[in-house]
């Protein structure tokens, strides 16, 4: 290789000025910082599975089919117009870009919504965590005052009878002698989910593959460890896997310009709105930041427009920090990197069963 001013340019480095032998200590220390940065990265993060499958729920072709179908179907609902899809949509990332989402009736829900992106992997569903799974989300959705809005199981199971479903319940649950049932509206749906995960470029970096991402991406990388966000931002999901009180150094909503809201009787208060215990106040699930950079706005009541602004509003409740400019871009730039693809099999509305009866 021919040692050009060019070449030095490209790489950073000033030791030509320096002379030939300290060319190659130079070479050397940025590419063993290279490495060391790779090797921070693995100890904190993990690449995305290929799948989120579980034993207690297989992962069938046509309880994943099924499952697509019960995600886009509306009219299990009391509405009619209301189903996963509603707060989860492929336009937008499998959430919905609104600050609180919009339930059955319209009723505008306290909190907003997470992307179905990667979540099966999260140590539970919801800000609050009071759904262990996938699973138990969609079997509970059901009878949500918010979400359907039935009055029971039973009711939800008999509109499924009414829309068509039976054949495709009998053939994803072909053991069973009552096919449709609310546990397996939720095993389908679970089975679906747990599909749409996103591998991104930062999990082609952390393979091995060191120009999958920016110089920007990495010092920002760097940073997002250093400071210390990666204390709660890690594993595969980058986020997810544990609760953590949200202000730690001052109210959230000073920084966040979040308002109360009536369906809680004030500001949020976290995880305490499901147990009622004092110590869960203000305790909340860490978001996983997976596509992070594709679902505003931010925080748990979509109060923050941009991620710019919600990397400065985490630096300084939870870190203490006041971030530069540069800091802010080279952060932002390597959360950019956890932007997959939207999976092919969410991209496009399934064709539901036509109804076997008519409304009056």
């Amino acid at each position: 290789m021919k040692l050009t001013p060019s070449f030095f340019k490209r790489s950073g480095l000033i030791a030509l000025l320096l002379g030939a032998g300290a060319c190659t200590v130079g070479l050397v220390v940025a590419a063993d910082t290279e490495s060391a940065l790779l090797e921070r990265a693995k100890q904190v993060f993990r690449p995305l599975p290929y799948t989120a499958h579980v034993d207690d729920y297989p992962h069938s072709a046509a309880r994943v089919e099924l499952g697509k179908k019960l995600f886009f179907e509306t009219r299990v609902s009391i509405d009619g117009r209301t189903g996963c899809v509603s707060c989860h949509s492929p336009s937008h990332y499998g959430a919905d870009s609104l600050p609180r989402s919009v339930g059955v009736n319209g009723v505008v829900l306290p909190r907003n919504a997470h992307t179905v992106f990667n979540t099966p992997l999260l140590i539970a569903q919801h800000y609050g965590g009071n759904r262990v799974s996938v699973e138990e989300q969609a079997w509970k959705a059901l009878t949500s005052p918010l979400a359907y809005g039935n009055k029971s199981f039973a009711e939800a199971e008999a509109k499924l009878h009414k829309l068509g479903y039976k054949p495709l319940f009998e053939e994803a649950f072909p053991n069973e002698k009552e096919a449709i049932s609310a546990q397996n509206w939720a095993i389908a749906i679970g089975a679906f989910e747990r599909t749409l995960l996103t591998p991104a470029p930062f999990d082609q970096y952390l393979k091995g593959n060191t120009k999958a991402i920016s110089a920007d991406a990495k010092a920002g990388l760097d940073k997002f460890i250093s400071y210390g966000c990666a204390g709660c931002h890690s594993g595969a999901t980058v986020g997810g896997e544990s609760f953590q009180k949200f202000g730690l150094l001052e109210d959230y909503w000073k920084a966040t310009g979040s308002v109360e809201i009536p369906l809680l009787k004030g500001y949020d208060k976290g995880k305490f709105h499901d147990t009622g215990k004092e110590e869960d106040q203000w305790i909340f699930k860490v978001p996983q930041l997976r596509n992070v950079a594709m679902t505003p706005p931010y925080f748990h009541d979509g109060s923050v427009a941009t991620l710019d602004d919600a990397v400065r509003v985490m630096a300084r409740v939870q870190l203490g920090k006041q971030l530069s400019d540069t800091d802010v871009r080279q952060i932002v730039a390597f959360l950019s990197t956890l932007t997959g693809e939207v999976p092919k099999q969410f991209k496009e509305a399934p064709r539901l069963p036509v109804a076997a009866f008519q409304r009056p």
